[in-house]
Parts: C-alpha cells; sequence; structure tokens
C-alpha cells in the first residue's frame, strides 16, 4: 500500500497535484495541494488544437516543480492525466514523450466520459448524502457532466464548451451573442435524463461563484466543500458577475487569478443550469484528482463500503489514543431513555454519536485547552461526507460539552445552520454524562426513565462519579439514581 500518492491534473487552463496520505485501508487526507496555471491550452483553439511552444514550457515547468514538492514529501507514486486540451492536440503525443522522457511520469490522455466519471465518483463519495444528482465540471476547454442516481454514476458527457476556448473564440473578440449561441448549439447535446433538481458544481469557476455568495451572505465558514444553496435565489446575482466589466469583478470577491476566465465560466453555468432546470446547487471542492485517487483505493465498485467515511477515520488514526466505543454506547442510550424530557429529534443522534467518537482528538495536540483544540479539528479537517451544518453542530458539542451555557457569540455566528441552543446543550449534557460514566464501569449499565427520575443499575464506584455528576449542569430539572 502506497502511503503517499500524488495526482496530477493537467487542465486546459491550469495544471494541479494533489498529494494523498493513507492512514488505514481507506482512511486518507490531503497531505499537498499544488497549482500552476501553465495554460496549455492558451492560443491552441485558433490554430488547430496544436500544444504552443510557450505553453509547453510553462507546462513542462509545472511538472518540474509539482515533482520536487513531491520529493519533499517523501511522495515516489503518480498519476497523471491530462484533459481537453491534450485530447485536442495533434502534437499530444509528443508532448506525452517529453513529459516521459524528462520526468519519469506517465502522462496518460483521459477521454471526456472518463473525466466526467471521475468526477462523479469523488462527488458521490465525498460530499453529503448524494443519492441523485447531476454534476457539472466546466473547464478550460471543456464541459463535463456526470449523471448519479442511487448514488451511482450511470451516465456521463461531454462537451467541447470550456471557459479559454469561449474566451479565445468569442469574448477576445467582443462577441457575446456568438458564444451564447455557441453555447446553445451544444445543449442540444445533452440529453434529458440528466435534467435534476440538485446540480453539484465542480471546478475552479464554479468554487469561485460559491466563494461569491458565502462572502455575499457573510458565510461564517470559509470552507466550499459542500457549500449549499438555492439557484433560484442567487440566480440574478451570478448573472451579474457575467454581465460586468472585469474591472467590477473585485465587487463580487473573484480572485486575481481569476478574472480573464470567470465571465466565461459563469455564461456556461447559467446556460446549463437553466437548461437542467436546477433548484438546488452544492458546491464541490473535489474533482477529477479525488476521483483517480478514489479509483486506485476502492477498485472496480468505486464506492466506499456502508456507513464509513474516510475523513472521520482518518482523524481517528491520526489523532486518537483512547478507545471511545463505550462512551459512544451510553450517550446513545441515555439520549434513547431522556427523550421523554428532551423532546430531541432522533436525526441528531448521529451528530452526538460522532462527537463521541473523536470528542479527544485534541489530546494530541496537549491536554489543557484540548476540547478547543478537538473542536478545530473537527470543523477543519471532518472534510468528507459532513454537511456544514453538521460539522457545526459536531464542533460545538465537542466545545460545549460539561458547559453550564453555550457562548452567545457563537450560536449567533452559526445561527443559519445549528438547531436551538436547548437542544445544543443536551447533546453536550449527554456527551460529558456518558464519558463520566464509560471509564469505571465493569458491568452493563441499564438506563431508565421514572417519574423524572434517570435511574442507573450496575454503576460501580458510585461514590467517584456521584460527585462528578453533581457537578454536571444539567439542561432541565430531573433527578438521577443509582440503582
Amino acid at each position: 500500500m502506497a502511503k503517499k500518492t500524488a495526482v496530477i491534473d493537467l487542465g486546459s487552463n491550469s495544471m494541479r497535484m494533489a498529494i494523498f496520505a493513507r492512514t488505514s485501508r481507506y482512511g486518507f487526507y490531503i497531505l499537498n495541494e499544488s497549482k500552476v496555471r501553465a495554460r496549455l491550452g492558451e492560443n491552441a483553439y485558433e490554430n488547430g488544437g496544436y500544444i504552443q511552444p510557450n505553453a509547453m514550457q510553462k507546462v513542462l515547468n509545472g511538472f518540474d516543480y509539482f515533482k520536487k514538492i513531491a520529493k519533499e514529501y517523501g511522495c515516489n507514486k503518480f498519476y497523471c492525466v491530462g484533459t481537453s486540451a491534450l485530447r485536442d492536440a495533434p502534437n499530444a503525443n509528443e508532448f506525452i514523450s517529453i513529459v516521459k522522457r524528462k520526468f519519469g511520469l506517465n502522462l496518460k490522455c483521459i477521454d471526456g466520459k472518463t473525466e466526467a466519471r471521475l468526477g462523479g465518483i469523488a462527488s458521490s463519495n465525498l460530499l453529503h448524502d448524494i443519492t441523485e444528482a447531476t454534476t457539472i465540471d466546466i473547464g478550460g476547454g471543456s464541459t463535463e457532466l456526470a449523471l448519479i442516481q442511487n448514488s451511482k454514476v450511470v451516465d456521463t458527457i461531454s462537451l467541447n464548451l470550456g471557459t479559454v476556448r469561449l474566451k479565445e473564440l468569442f469574448f477576445d473578440k467582443k462577441d457575446l451573442d456568438g458564444a451564447k449561441k455557441f453555447i446553445d448549439t451544444l445543449l442540444s447535446q445533452i440529453p434529458p435524463n440528466f435534467k435534476n433538481q440538485n446540480l453539484i458544481a465542480i471546478g475552479g469557476s464554479l468554487r469561485a461563484v460559491s466563494n461569491s455568495i458565502m462572502q455575499k451572505k457573510n458565510y461564517p465558514l470559509k470552507i466550499v466543500h459542500n457549500f449549499l444553496y438555492d439557484f433560484d435565489e442567487y440566480k440574478d446575482y451570478i448573472s451579474d458577475i457575467c454581465n460586468s466589466h472585469v474591472t467590477e469583478l473585485k465587487n463580487y470577491a473573484i480572485k486575481q487569478e481569476r478574472l480573464d476566465t470567470i465571465r466565461e465560466g459563469v455564461m456556461i453555468f447559467l446556460k446549463i443550469a437553466n437548461y437542467l432546470e436546477v433548484k438546488n446547487i452544492c458546491t464541490s471542492g473535489v474533482g477529477v484528482r479525488e476521483g483517480i485517487f478514489l479509483n486506485s483505493i476502492l477498485g472496480k465498485f468505486s464506492k466506499f463500503p456502508a456507513n464509513f467515511n474516510p475523513s472521520l477515520k482518518s482523524l481517528q488514526d491520526r489523532f486518537l489514543h483512547t478507545n471511545n466505543s463505550t462512551i459512544c454506547k451510553y450517550c446513545k442510550e441515555i439520549f434513547i431513555a431522556l427523550k421523554p424530557i428532551h423532546k430531541i429529534d432522533d436525526k441528531y443522534l448521529f451528530e452526538l454519536i460522532t462527537a463521541a467518537k473523536i470528542h479527544n482528538i485534541g489530546e494530541y495536540l496537549g491536554f489543557y485547552s484540548q476540547h478547543l483544540h478537538s473542536s478545530y479539528f473537527v470543523l477543519n479537517s471532518l472534510n468528507y461526507g459532513y454537511t456544514h451544518a453538521q460539522k457545526s453542530l459536531i464542533s460545538l458539542i465537542i466545545k460545549n460539552h460539561g458547559k453550564k451555557e453555550i457562548d452567545k457569540n457563537e450560536l449567533l455566528l452559526f445561527s443559519d445552520l445549528l438547531p436551538d441552543s436547548k437542544t445544543i446543550l443536551w447533546l453536550s449534557f449527554i456527551l460529558a454524562f456518558a464519558k463520566i460514566l464509560a471509564p469505571f464501569v465493569k458491568k452493563q449499565l441499564v438506563f431508565t426513565l421514572s417519574n423524572q427520575t434517570l435511574h442507573i443499575e450496575n454503576l460501580d464506584n458510585i461514590n467517584i462519579q456521584k460527585e462528578q455528576i453533581k457537578k454536571l449542569p444539567k439542561p432541565a430539572t430531573f433527578a438521577i439514581s443509582f440503582d
């Protein structure tokens, strides 16, 4: 098993490398991400698709840069793929041979349908609960779509429609009507079954749009992966980006490196989203690179085992020094026993149990302030398979377990993502309660509720735990009896 794997994705506009570090069979995290704006497709679309000498040299410099970074991380396994500009280039084989000779890298040119499938595999595995959706990945030279049904990629299509292609053929000539007609002609290639209420947005242009919306609404998290928004609510705002002059794009928090192709990307996005009759947009921070890596570890089924999460497993593998299974068990049993009092929806059991599994990973940094460390780990490293709302709640359960009240500023900051404060207090209390009970138990505990009293049977070392439980602030009035 290769501990570290580098995946290089050579697109028409930029080339990117991700280094994946495996912590177990399926557990992994991204160790490094690097990007070079090489623009392989620059000036190619008006020159028969041929890769131009200047662009070729920039890409070769990029490969050299990536190899040096990978070496610093001790990475010896590489996957390298080229997409649209390489597919279009009559001199592609010549260029592939140069890359092999100079760097010892096997650059593989993948077709559009494979590119679409890889993005679909990454999204269906690493976003939250993706069952029915269509992915859209807008690149420099092409746009790929994958149809996901029952959490599996069932169909794909690739269009010769990308930001750099549109820029050089139309935008640079100020022919916006020509660009729109060009897109409309290609829309007819998309089969009707790709129409979907749920659209997964992949690629730099669409992440830039999502980031702009996040800043507009003062969104509390700075993580674009799994960011959700209503298409109709922001359609006009996105149109404004498309219709703006390049000098006005700074008003939409568009990064400098994205200024010259963002309007092209937005035009493609709006046209396709309207054609697909989309309602909900889910932003994906993963794509081809993650799809290639997942293919290498998951095999032909391209799916993680049921109820498995690679981010959770990676955090446990790297930072957890204890077995928290007993705490998880008692969290569930206490939650169920006290339900007539707390009346919390069962759906929050998932966040409670997840918090119980990794509540003490912050000990890895140090015992003091471990709650804060653990909370930070959750918000910034529990990346795959969790919604922003789930991550925020898990983080606050961990940060506040054993406390009397939740910080009002935090509640205000995350208000759009969190349940009411009473729910958070109850979940935090249950975690703290289970944590007190778990280390001292020799027999199977039994929890029952009667007459506003929680009865706990088979508890040893009662005096120690009684003192700890007495200090624990309860979210409601009820008694605890040790039988």
